[in-house]
């Protein structure tokens, strides 16, 4: 994996050198260890607003420098206005860069990663309440013990193509609600989905969160279009709603895809196409910080966002007031999670009408990303 990942890197190594003047290297000692990381700072950053952070994290035998082009955030965190910090592990005692994981060795990575928010923070205007991890493969494995471990300083993950040891998932004990997103292949030769004696299943991991979130343990299964149906493979995503705090566990099921990054510059180990890995897992993070979901305003009066809903409670009929001149796809759930109405529009102003009294869900895309809304009607 190493190898090819390198291969990806000097394909990318033009476009990495183009984005040179935004990319910020450091370091710093923790515990008797000189740690280094690369942070990109887009050019719509302003350091007059506190902006998210997304932490990447690269695989086993892998580096930063490979992630930051593999898994690639640049793109989308030029758009959004997100920091994304790449670390390096440490070598294990085969001499592998790795993280922490597994137990093979005594480096106290959640500490490092702990560390390095509040280095960066000193530096940058970040949004502490919105500090969000992910990763491939061992970064996956690590991203989940962030979530096990530093669930009060990480906002909600995202592992691609990770997993957890039973001794990782046995001692997790987060302290809040972490929503939590999953991307796998079910033809990983790497991290099997169905497990093996070192990795637990796929959905193991899955039914732990849901159970942990209060989640419905009943997905809303929906079908990714198959826009590539050259890449070998077809995709699922899972739902599982309604978790504590608006939190929820979503499942990327890659039917017959390999140990890969969706949507990556390179297509190995059999590579999904039909969407973007990294595109996905920010339209996800967005929604959170770590109170939970980042709900709309109650009422119309209120400036606070570029959003704005009301009445709610309501009764019988919302309001959505929309301050952007693109076209916004709007879906509306009932409290079933069942899929009650879905548009796009390019009105700034128009109305919802609730059927019966209970729950709903309006989920807004705009301009890639997707911000949900509770509503109560009466």
């Amino acid at each position: 994996m190493k190898h090819l990942l390198y291969l990806v890197f000097v394909f990318l190594f033009s476009q990495t050198v183009t984005n040179a003047q935004q990319t910020i290297t450091g370091s710093f000692e923790f515990d008797g260890l000189n740690r280094t990381y690369r942070l990109y700072v887009p050019n719509s950053y302003n350091p007059a607003e506190a902006a998210p952070l997304v932490i990447n994290l690269h695989g086993y035998g892998s580096n930063n420098i490979e992630q930051e082009a593999y898994g690639d955030f640049r793109p989308v965190a030029d758009t959004a206005g997100f920091l994304v910090v790449h670390p390096n592990g440490t070598p294990d005692n085969f001499n592998i860069m790795h993280w922490n994981t597994f137990g093979t060795s005594n480096v106290d990575d959640v500490g490092f990663l702990s560390a390095l928010i509040d280095t960066l923070s000193t530096d940058y205007n970040v949004d502490v309440k919105r500090v969000f991890s992910t990763g491939m493969s061992n970064g996956g494995f690590m991203s989940f013990s962030l979530a096990c471990s530093l669930s009060d300083r990480i906002a909600a993950i995202a592992s691609v193509t990770g997993s957890n040891t039973s001794v990782q998932l046995n001692t997790c004990s987060p302290e809040r609600p972490v929503p939590i997103m999953q991307i796998h292949g079910t033809a990983d030769g790497t991290v099997p989905y169905e497990g093996n004696s070192l990795f637990v299943p796929v959905q193991t991991v899955l039914d732990f969160w849901v159970g942990h979130n209060n989640c419905a343990t009943t997905p809303i299964i929906t079908e990714v279009p198959d826009t590539d149906p050259d890449d070998g493979c077809t995709a699922e995503h899972y739902l599982y709603p309604y978790g504590d705090n608006g939190s929820v566990v979503e499942h990327y099921k890659i039917l017959g895809g390999g140990h890969s990054w969706p949507g990556a510059p390179v297509n190995i180990n059999i590579t999904n196409m039909d969407f973007s890995a990294s595109e996905e897992i920010w339209r996800f993070f967005s929604q959170y910080d770590l109170d939970g979901l980042i709900t709309g305003s109650d009422d119309l009066t209120s400036n606070a966002t570029d959003i704005r809903i009301g009445p709610n409670p309501s009764h019988g009929k919302v309001w959505i007031e929309l301050n952007s001149q693109s076209k916004s796809s709007i879906n509306l759930f009932n409290g079933q999670g069942l899929l009650i109405d879905a548009f796009v529009t390019d009105q700034n102003k128009l109305s919802l009408n609730l059927p019966m009294q209970g729950l709903y869900l309006i989920a807004i895309t705009q301009d890639g990303i997707r911000k949900t809304y509770k509503v109560i009607n009466r």
